[in-house]
């Protein structure tokens, strides 16, 4: 599926191996050589190239994700349902318009690997990177974001007609709850909120739960 927003031209000119990560032992690493930059990744193969999600963490970047590794567990879980993973390592941590590049060539990858669904999730500032890349990047039909900050955020309308989820603790002390809140009146249909009383930025109190909707609600928004 795709729609016709203007994009950037992102080129992958190859892809090599990656460094070797602690504790990865399903994910591949590798390296995507683009025109923007060398992008490192963790890639979780599927053997049906159909179905993919493009994971990228907050300022710091990193694999892990929130909730205990979620990243991590969700690219793990995800291929008994035929559903790759591309989790990436930004190059500029903290460089917003950087990271949404690293995004964009993230789908363009998997685009060229023959995915033509794919969800983007990010969480706190990937939050917001996702919601720029979105309307930008090849064959995205899903965004997700978790404990999402509003810079960065602004253009949530574009997302549309993709669907949409946010997802935020109420006791987040980083950024509050109002954050996908008002992201959330920015958007336009199709989304949903989901607010986890008591949880905060790092959403490890719901972990159990949010790896349950998450899992849920890719499977139902991916494989349509």
């Amino acid at each position: 599926m795709s729609f016709d927003e203007k994009r950037p031209n992102i080129e992958i000119d190859s892809i090599s191996a990656g460094p070797a990560i602690e504790g990865e032992v399903s994910a591949k690493s590798i390296v995507l050589n683009s025109s923007v930059g060398k992008i490192e990744c963790l890639y979780h193969t599927v053997s049906t190239k159909q179905h993919a999600v493009v994971w990228v963490w907050g300022y710091a970047g990193g694999y892990g994700g929130p909730a205990d590794n979620l990243y991590q567990s969700m690219g793990e879980d995800l291929v008994s349902e035929g559903i790759a993973s591309l989790r990436v390592n930004y190059r500029e941590p903290g460089n917003l318009e950087e990271a949404i590049l690293d995004t964009i060539a993230a789908a363009q990858f998997l685009s060229d690997e023959g995915y033509t669904n794919i969800a983007l999730v990010g969480h706190s500032f990937g939050g917001a990177v996702v919601i720029s890349a979105a309307p930008q990047a090849p064959n995205v039909i899903a965004v997700i974001g978790l404990a999402s900050q509003t810079y960065g955020a602004t253009g949530a309308a574009a997302i549309a007609p993709r669907k949409l989820l946010l997802v935020h603790g109420t006791n987040d002390q980083r950024l509050n709850c109002y954050c996908s809140e008002q992201i959330y009146l920015w958007a336009q249909k199709p989304k949903e909120l989901v607010l986890y009383p008591g949880a905060g930025h790092g959403l490890r109190e719901v972990k159990t739960e949010l790896r349950q909707l998450l899992h849920g609600w890719l499977k139902n928004n991916l494989i349509t």
